[in-house]
């Protein structure tokens, strides 16, 4: 009796999923605008395409489902309100699951443990930042707007002051040209940022405040009305199995003529409170 239960509200969410994607298209929300997760990039014929590891995990549970895959690009901040609205399907953008953003959406099981935060100064300023409970007394340190840097740079430089700006480009472009004296981004982004640019460099020391590796996952409308997550899951535990983070990894460091393009909300969204 109970196998005929199961069975049948396996169906029941199989027939559930069907409805919900009758032209069999999964539309995904990110903001390609924060390299190596999402961003954009010349394919073999020139054509700028979505990219990163957000996007070819995005890919892979969309070929596990058996669907066609539409991403949508817009700003970080409204992501999880254009959900909640049904723009999207999912959001896959480095999103960790927070407290707070599980009152806005439910998530999947982590699919990639990220490096912690990493501090990113100009070469010239490394040897002054070392100690996070004391070289930050009064410091201008740069964080994107929306994300958990924010609460992170304030909970752990003592004394710096925030300033928060929607896209990690812009950021980068402050602390080039020392308008802001630090930045807090995620470990990745940070090591990626200082392959770039030789004038910037990772502060190691004062970093090791940010502690442990962060869980990212993938977001979902909260209640999961369309049944996604138990296929998401399913999907993440074969490409888990599979090791397909480390492969992404590595495809993403092969490309070339990478771009963070941003895009604004429809008029009329409200910003999440993240």
């Amino acid at each position: 009796m109970k196998k005929l239960i199961a069975l049948l509200l396996a169906l029941a969410m199989m027939a559930g999923m069907t409805a919900a994607f009758a032209d069999g298209t999964l539309v995904f929300g990110t903001s390609a605008d924060y390299a190596p997760f999402e961003f954009m990039y010349p394919d073999e014929s020139g054509n700028m395409v979505y990219g990163g590891i957000d996007v070819m995990v995005a890919q892979y549970i969309a070929d596990y489902l058996g669907m066609e895959l539409r991403i949508e690009n817009m700003d970080f901040n409204y992501l999880l309100t254009a959900l909640s609205m049904g723009d999207f399907d999912m959001v896959l953008a480095d999103i960790e699951p927070t407290e707070e953003r599980k009152n806005a959406a439910d998530f999947s099981d982590p699919y990639i443990s990220e490096k912690p935060e990493k501090i990113l100064v100009r070469v010239a300023d490394a040897e002054t930042f070392q100690d996070a409970a004391v070289d930050f007394q009064g410091i201008s340190v740069g964080a994107q707007t929306g994300s958990t840097k924010v609460d992170k740079a304030n909970d752990n430089l003592t004394g710096c002051n925030v300033v928060s700006l929607q896209l990690v480009t812009d950021l980068v472009n402050e602390l080039v040209n020392e308008k802001v004296d630090a930045l807090v981004l995620d470990g990745s982004v940070a090591e990626s940022y200082a392959a770039q640019y030789e004038n910037l460099v990772i502060a190691e020391k004062a970093s090791e405040v940010f502690g442990d590796y962060n869980e990212v996952a993938v977001a979902v409308a909260k209640g999961d009305p369309k049944g996604l997550l138990p296929g998401i899951n399913e999907a993440i535990a074969k490409l888990t199995a599979e090791k397909k983070i480390d492969e992404f990894r590595a495809f993403v460091d092969t490309l070339q003529g990478i771009q963070e393009v941003s895009a604004d909300a429809p008029e009329g969204y409200k910003q999440d409170a993240q």
